[in-house]
């Protein structure tokens, strides 16, 4: 499923299937653009062997931007009030085509925010900065922080990266930030206490950024 809305209790719909569940109200457009990924988180789920084989969220093959673009073209965008790239995997691993659809979305949807949720690994994965592209573009980054400690971030992330993956994050966050007017951090209510909770609201704080506490999705 390349375009897809979110209800309780974890359900992934087609847009016209979101509708017949709620026929009034406005709701996220969540984008799909790839199921790679460069962690392997150990609260994901994609743990669960059944996402993979009956979610229609797992891609048989990457969508073409212009693939990407009759997609939206399908949407009733009267019904979005928000356009997530999310992916199934992490979507800055096919960077050039989550800005050509990022260009797509602001020259033909220019008042709807666009979010990108992201591990924030992408610098790593491209071997170079990249927050500069998303000018313009982006209204919200939401990079997933998961922990206070490089230790710790990769005990839950096994980022392929290594330890190195943790500093690289919190990086590309302040990078970003100097492009998106919103940057968000974020962390798991289900594998973190609350003191770790609050020594990871420090770390945002110290770098002029803000903390979300997720609830974790199990289905």
């Amino acid at each position: 499923m390349i375009v897809y809305a979110t209800h309780k209790g974890g359900k992934y719909l087609p847009f016209d299937e979101s509708l017949k569940i709620d026929p009034i109200n406005k709701r996220g457009l969540y984008v799909n653009i790839t199921n790679r990924c460069n962690c392997d988180c150990v609260f994901c789920l994609r743990q669960k062997k059944h996402m993979a084989e009956q979610s229609s969220l797992w891609l048989k093959n990457e969508p073409t931007i212009d693939e990407i673009k009759s997609e939206f073209l399908k949407v009733p965008i009267e019904f979005v009030n928000e356009i997530v790239f999310c992916g199934f995997g992490e979507p800055t691993l096919r960077l050039n085509e989550l800005i050509e659809s990022l260009k797509f979305v602001k020259k033909n949807y220019p008042s709807i925010p666009t979010r990108l949720n992201t591990n924030g690994l992408g610098e790593l994965a491209h071997g170079r900065e990249i927050a500069a592209e998303f000018k313009g573009l982006l209204d919200i980054a939401s990079i997933s922080l998961n922990a206070s400690t490089a230790e710790r971030y990769f005990k839950l992330t096994r980022a392929e990266y290594g330890l190195n993956s943790y500093e690289a994050m919190l990086t590309f966050a302040e990078h970003i930030k100097k492009f998106v007017p919103k940057v968000v951090l974020t962390i798991v209510d289900h594998v973190n206490s609350e003191e770790e909770i609050e020594r990871c609201r420090k770390i945002c704080n110290e770098r002029g950024l803000t903390l979300r506490v997720r609830a974790y999705e199990d289905s």
